[in-house]
């Protein structure tokens, strides 16, 4: 049996964060499966396909992780991908008491599946995917922060909506 892990989130855009958390848990896991939530309590800056699509440009040489879009409960979702294991990342103790709450919702909906909380290295334990788009809006650089790949969306993204943009090479 394959050793397969979820590892969910809107992914608005994806981060370093997130693809350090990616990287470091192929490590671990025989596959993971990036789950892209559609997320009715969030408004998204990207489609639910596009960001698969982004993710997908970040790792299509990479046959261990698989990227899927996805509503609905995590744990079904993790049951349908035969997945033992939902992995979660902790950046600081607000994430920690969110984190831990659904954790132990998701014990009590299905006890056979486990979370693996990992923290991101150092140099991403602040980022988020807010912080990328403020960043963006307000013309500041995403060097280091995104993937070089999917940098021109969310520059893109912004132009078309009109935002403040005005580029600062980094």
């Amino acid at each position: 049996m394959k050793n397969i892990a979820v590892y969910p989130g809107s992914f608005d855009p994806i981060t370093n964060g997130h693809v350090d958390i990616i990287n470091r848990g192929l490590r671990i896991f025989e596959k993971i499966i990036v789950a892209v939530l559609e997320n009715p309590k969030k408004k998204p800056l990207f489609s639910t396909k596009k960001r698969v699509a982004m993710i997908n440009s970040i790792y299509q040489n990479e046959k261990n992780v698989e990227v899927k879009a996805f509503e609905g409960l995590l744990i079904e979702f993790a049951k349908e991908n035969k997945a033992k294991i939902v992995i979660r990342g902790l950046r600081a103790i607000s994430d920690f008491e969110y984190e831990f709450q659904m954790a132990l919702m998701n014990k009590k909906l299905d006890s056979k599946i486990e979370t693996f909380f990992m923290v991101p290295s150092l140099k991403y334990s602040f980022l988020s995917s807010k912080l990328v788009k403020e960043v963006c809006m307000l013309g500041g650089s995403l060097t280091g922060l995104i993937a070089p790949q999917i940098e021109k969306n969310i520059i893109e993204k912004f132009k078309k909506n009109k935002k403040t943009y005005n580029r600062k090479k980094g």
